[in-house]
């Protein structure tokens, strides 16, 4: 077993995996999806965790295993998912390593600080709406009035999520179902489909494809939205690669 574990969920993630077994580096690798496990390397290097954990079921994954470093590579907004994991490193006296995913430099369009800014500024209008946000921000998009007619998910196919769609209230002709990173020109489609007024999306960086939505937006004159990324300190890929290698 390894002393390795990877909590991710992100590119990043999948390319600290990757790393691992191109090193021959024993290493535990925690995601949500069965799309995200799909993505991490098969190799006997890396064993593969599937399922949401809370705090308590990381804790003990981290204690049963008796891991000596934790990486946590989760998405930048899964601020949840980091204090728990966090939270369960403390509990457990196990080194625990932030990734910091890289600033995607250069923003566009609005800028807003917070999700709850998003759901203010769209109530003051009725345009049509384009989310890129992903699943875990429907539950706060279905806040927006009118979301049944205006509002249009860009999604993950994931079992159960149409379903999860339509109790919140969106309209299921509403949703569209794809694995990204997607071109400028797939973005200029989905935008078209959608007739619509205003994208919605993270600063999400080059992994996330931050720059490909803001293209299109800026070709069609349509409104992009950022939601900033939260301010965290942590370290660089090639420094948490370090960190891993010198765990050897």
């Amino acid at each position: 077993m390894s002393e390795i574990m990877i909590f991710g969920g992100t590119s990043e993630g999948r390319m600290l995996a990757e790393f691992c077994a191109e090193n021959k580096i024993n290493a535990c690798v925690s995601v949500t999806t069965d799309y995200g496990a799909e993505l991490l390397p098969c190799s006997r290097y890396i064993t593969v965790f599937n399922g949401k954990l809370d705090r308590s079921e990381i804790t003990k994954l981290i204690s049963d295993n008796k891991f000596s470093v934790v990486i946590d590579a989760t998405h930048p907004y899964a601020t949840l998912a980091t204090e728990n994991i966090r939270s369960a490193c403390s509990d457990t006296n196990t080194s625990y390593y932030r990734l910091k995913r890289e600033s995607s430099e250069i923003l566009y369009g609005t800028i807003l600080n917070s999700f709850d800014e998003l759901t203010a500024y769209l109530n003051k209008n009725n345009k049509q709406i384009l989310s890129t946000l992903g699943s875990k921000e429907i539950s706060l998009l279905s806040k927006v009035n009118g979301h049944y007619n205006r509002i249009w998910l860009r999604l993950l196919p994931a079992d159960g999520i149409t379903e999860q769609c339509v109790k919140l209230g969106f309209d299921k002709e509403k949703l569209i179902f794809g694995k990204g990173r997607f071109s400028i020109e797939e973005n200029i489609r989905h935008i078209k489909a959608c007739s619509a007024d205003v994208l919605l999306t993270k600063e999400s960086g080059k992994a996330g494809g931050y720059y490909e939505k803001a293209e299109a937006a800026k070709k069609l004159g349509t409104e992009l939205i950022t939601i900033k990324r939260p301010e965290e300190s942590g370290f660089g890929l090639d420094e948490i690669k370090e960190i891993i290698w010198s765990k050897k």
